[in-house]
């Protein structure tokens, strides 16, 4: 796993303020209403899971799919010849 400098950027605002960082990650969800209860351990597992996905998927290859899971970022539509009509 490689660790970027965004990811040293949310584990610093994670350490500060852990629900700011969930917030950064995965925007007004359930996740964030569980960092509120669960504070920093939550913060980092899904710092953790971000990292995982970045290396399995590559770097902008995957989407945040909720409760903590990221799937591989679905192809743009219309790419390619495939079922367009000429």
């Amino acid at each position: 796993m490689i660790v970027t400098g965004g990811d040293i950027c949310l584990i610093l605002v994670t350490i500060l303020l852990p629900p700011l960082a969930v917030f950064f990650m995965t925007g007004c969800s359930a996740d964030l209403c569980i960092n509120i209860l669960l504070g920093h351990i939550h913060a980092f597992w899904l710092i953790y899971r971000r990292i995982k996905a970045r290396s399995r998927y590559g770097e902008g290859g995957y989407a945040y799919t909720g409760n903590a899971t990221f799937a591989p970022a679905a192809p743009a539509a219309g790419y390619g010849a495939v079922g367009t009509a000429y």
